[in-house]
């Protein structure tokens, strides 16, 4: 008479659970160790003349001046160019805008002032 145990719980599986077969990973052998060289190796070496727009961050950089000063330069340079134009063109465009409003005053008071407005418009002219 063989004596079996209760189940404790309803789904128990008194049964054996098959395994999922394991997938194979793959292992590299190490590779062998290359023989060494009779010979020293060939240094190929390319001297070239530094284009022209770099050469004086070269010189700063030989000069012991550092890195700080190659990035101003590379930085700060194009950035005071672009600052100056800017100030040139703005002053340009007011300096136009004025010599248009002085003719056009002086042309006003001529065609409208008669006599006196003609010499209002020399006095003008002669201080402009």
């Amino acid at each position: 008479m063989t004596v079996s145990t209760p189940r404790r719980y309803q789904f128990d599986n008194q049964l054996p659970t098959i395994k999922a077969p394991q997938p194979v990973v793959y292992q590299p052998e190490p590779m062998g160790v290359p023989a060494a060289s009779e010979q020293p190796p060939v240094v190929v070496q390319h001297i070239h003349q530094a284009p022209p727009d770099r050469t004086v961050q070269r010189i700063a950089l030989g000069a012991g001046a550092g890195g700080g000063a190659v990035a101003a330069g590379v930085y700060f340079g194009p950035l005071l160019v672009a600052a100056l134009s800017s100030m040139a063109i703005s002053l340009a465009v007011v300096a136009l805008v004025v010599v248009v409003s002085a003719w056009g005053v002086v042309t006003v008071v001529r065609s409208i002032g008669g006599p006196e407005g003609q010499a209002a418009a020399k006095a003008l002219r002669r201080k402009g």
